[in-house]
């Protein structure tokens, strides 16, 4: 009985077609891990892509990454910041758009800067041409982190803070939105919108940019597109706060009928309590 033997040059074929499929498989910790952080001013995104070297025992600042150099501010490809609408970066204009992210670190300041050109490696692609922005800002002493990390904090609806924070060093970078702005625009070019978005435009109205005037005229045309208890229960809010109760309590009973039928009365307790307090002052 006689044995089939593979061929030599079979087996070796067979081996190089499995092997590179099996390396395909393999994953390994990256050196400097991608990371993201992305935050919402107002109704602006900004989001931070780069990856994060790690310390590893080396002195990073005047040392791994030398003073007075232009650098990366990162690692691999450019970190990157992006912005859906226009901000301001230390006190300057900045459009909308993506930026690469470079600095140079001193001991007493660095200067950070915003780069058009947001898709390039290291340095070497580098144009000063291209700068969109330069801020310096002084760096602080923190808590010591073992990875290069970028962090939102201090965050309102009109600006954020962007710390770059490594091996006991941080540097704080200011961003501002002129949210009020952005969104009057937005309102102004929503006025054939839903009645639902006219109402929470009514209210962005009243509550933050403190126009009431300009709330009734958006409750309003959220009224002729549809009268729910909502709409209704705002306007009577708007025209209470004006002092105008005996306009403003038979909307309230209205909004309260209306509600009690409705699927999901939300601010039923908000409702009844303005009834009981604005009966005496109709």
């Amino acid at each position: 009985m006689k044995r089939s033997i593979l061929p030599v040059a079979a087996l070796a074929a067979t081996l190089a077609i499995a092997l590179p499929a099996a390396a395909q498989d393999l994953k390994l910790p990256a050196p400097s891990p991608l990371a993201q952080v992305m935050q919402t001013v107002g109704i602006t995104s900004i989001t931070v892509n780069y990856s994060s070297p790690g310390k590893k025992g080396r002195d990073v600042f005047g040392g791994l990454v030398p003073f007075g150099e232009l650098w990366r501010t990162g690692a691999n490809a450019a970190t990157t910041i992006e912005f859906t609408t226009d901000v301001k970066v230390g006190g300057k204009d900045v459009p909308a758009g993506k930026y690469a992210i470079f600095s140079i670190p001193k001991k007493d300041t660095w200067t950070i800067i915003l780069n058009k050109n947001a898709n390039q490696g290291g340095t070497r692609q580098y144009d000063q041409k291209l700068d969109a922005v330069r801020v310096d800002v002084k760096p602080e002493t923190s808590p010591a982190r073992e990875r290069l990390t970028f962090l939102f904090r201090d965050t309102t609806e009109g600006g954020t803070t962007l710390d770059l924070d490594w091996a006991g060093t941080r540097v704080s970078l200011p961003i501002s939105v002129d949210t009020d702005a952005l969104s009057k625009k937005g309102i102004a070019g929503y006025q054939g919108g839903s009645s639902r978005g006219l109402a929470n435009a009514a209210r962005y109205m009243a509550d933050t940019a403190k126009d009431l005037d300009g709330a009734l005229k958006l409750i309003d045309a959220s009224l002729a597109v549809d009268q729910t208890w909502f709409n209704t229960w705002l306007k009577a809010d708007f025209l209470a706060r004006k002092g105008d109760y005996k306009a403003a309590y038979p909307l309230a009973e209205k909004a309260y009928a209306m509600g009690q039928k409705a699927d999901y009365f939300f601010w039923k307790d908000q409702v009844e309590k303005a009834l009981k307090d604005w009966k005496g002052k109709k």
